[in-house]
């Protein structure tokens, strides 16, 4: 077997292509600008008014966790190993029961915007400040990472470098994201996700037909590897070749999903857009049905690849996040490539769209008190509330103004941390995440479950817990797969006895 040359073919785009690329980009910004239209308070602004239906958000959820990592990163994991990662999605599917049983009856018990106002009733402003903090953090480096990885594609695509691919795609979804606020994103990210959708069905079937032989070679290269094996039921903490089994699977991916689904602002915030609490336990167990077929479709497709580059030698710890945006450029129909590029950067687009309104919310409803100031009376009433004393100076609308603001101001972050280089990406991602989700898993956990949980003791929990995790990553070869549910544990655990205490 040959080794895999990523060089071996070039050819580029058409006029064609470049036309159909074009006319998506401004064709989804213009309706994304569209959607502006009838708002005028933070409640429109960051909740869409609680309009859009359950199975839009059960498509914008899937959009939103759904990034450029997920189908440049996955078929690449395919390519070099097998179809184990399928293990960390049933887990996720594990991790939403969880959710719509243990988290949304208490988010829908309220009027919340952000995962983080239901923090403050239970401890105070400064457990939601810390809580809103740690969020801030971790989904800027995360949605970095995410802005970044669209350099693969467009550098293959156009020859251009990462920073023009990167500030071109962020000024776009920082238009219409300014403009149209959550209405815009969550449904843009359906046309995004139908687009993007469809596109990989139908390079399914166009790598089946450039591969000489069809399913027949590809089952033949794909079991001299082992390719197609989906379940590992051995047991390891630290052996890289097990990052994947059933059991980090099961138990990590569940831990992973209970933390980003029911305490990231970013799918939390989709989640409190719901008509109600039915629709909303709807949109999101919907949305692990289409994430498990599309992440197994993603690891078919780069089982075919490996097929149709006629069965190369792959290296342990190099990264093929490479091989997908090469074939589109390379081996794809004039016409098919431009709209496969386009569904490419309409996942960059919708993670981008999604986390800069989670962002800009979090930022302004999560630290009112610093700035001595209450919105919550005023998203809904116009008029500010409080005696004299506490009473804000400003508007429903001046809040509005502040809060595009926030948006201008992560979009520009967002586009600076997209240039940087993260090393392989999907890992690269996933294991930033991880290492915070814990924490806010914990405290959740805490909350929900611990009656005798204190803020102090809470706050003590979280620290430990940051610790704890920061010394597991750089000191301990523990896998990433496992940083949530260790994360979980610690904050827990230290939570209770500082409670105690």
């Amino acid at each position: 077997m040959r080794p895999y040359d990523r060089h071996a073919r070039v050819m580029r785009l058409t006029s064609l292509d470049l036309i159909l690329i074009a006319v998506y980009l401004a064709g989804i910004t213009a309706f994304g600008i569209a959607l502006r239209r009838g708002q005028s308070t933070v409640r429109d602004y960051f909740l869409g008014g609680r309009t859009a239906p359950w199975w839009a958000l059960a498509f914008s959820i899937v959009a939103t966790e759904t990034s450029t990592l997920t189908i440049v990163g996955t078929p690449a994991l395919a390519f070099a190993g097998n179809l184990t990662f399928l293990q960390l999605v049933l887990g996720y599917l594990a991790g939403r029961v969880v959710i719509v049983l243990v988290f949304l009856p208490r988010y829908f018990r309220g009027e919340y915007y952000t995962a983080y106002q239901l923090m403050e009733r239970r401890f105070g402003a400064k457990v939601k400040a810390v809580a809103a903090s740690t969020f801030l953090v971790t989904r800027a480096l995360a949605e970095g990472v995410r802005i970044a990885a669209i350099g693969f594609v467009i550098k293959a695509a156009f020859g251009t470098g990462q920073r023009t691919s990167v500030l071109l795609i962020v000024a776009l979804v920082l238009i219409y994201t300014f403009e149209g606020g959550m209405k815009a994103v969550i449904w843009t990210d359906v046309v995004q996700f139908l687009l993007y959708f469809s596109c990989s069905i139908a390079s399914f079937f166009l790598l089946l037909h450039a591969i000489p032989g069809g399913w027949t070679t590809v089952m033949h290269a794909a079991s001299t590897t082992d390719k197609f094996r989906m379940f590992d039921f051995s047991f390891s903490f630290t052996n890289p070749a097990k990052t994947y089994t059933f059991w980090s699977g099961m138990i990590g991916g569940t831990f992973l999903t209970m933390a980003s689904h029911g305490t990231d602002q970013t799918i939390v915030q989709r989640l409190l857009a719901a008509k109600s609490e039915r629709e909303s336990k709807i949109a999101l167990l919907a949305s692990g049905g289409i994430i498990l077929f599309q992440f197994a479709l993603f690891l078919v497709l780069g089982v075919m690849l490996y097929a149709w580059h006629g069965a190369p030698v792959v290296h342990a710890g190099v990264s093929y996040d490479s091989v997908l945006p090469d074939f589109i450029v390379t081996a794809m129909p004039s016409g098919m490539r431009g709209l496969m590029i386009a569904a490419i950067l309409a996942i960059a687009m919708s993670n981008a769209s999604g986390s800069l309104n989670s962002l800009a919310a979090s930022s302004v409803l999560d630290f009112q008190e610093l700035r001595g100031r209450d919105l919550s009376s005023q998203v809904h009433e116009g008029e500010p509330a409080g005696d004299e004393k506490s009473r804000p100076s400003g508007t429903p609308r001046d809040f509005f103004r502040f809060s595009r603001g926030m948006t201008l101001v992560w979009g520009a972050l967002l586009a600076l941390l997209g240039t940087l280089n993260w090393g392989p990406m999907l890992e690269a991602g996933l294991t930033i995440a991880s290492i915070t989700f814990g924490i806010l898993l914990g405290l959740f956990l805490l909350a929900f479950l611990f009656q005798r949980a204190t803020a102090r003791g809470v706050l003590v929990g979280m620290f430990t817990g940051l610790a704890g995790i920061l010394y597991i990553h750089f000191r301990t070869p523990l896998l990433w797969t496992w940083y949530v549910p260790a994360g979980t544990f610690i904050t827990f655990l230290a939570g209770a006895m500082g409670s105690y205490l």
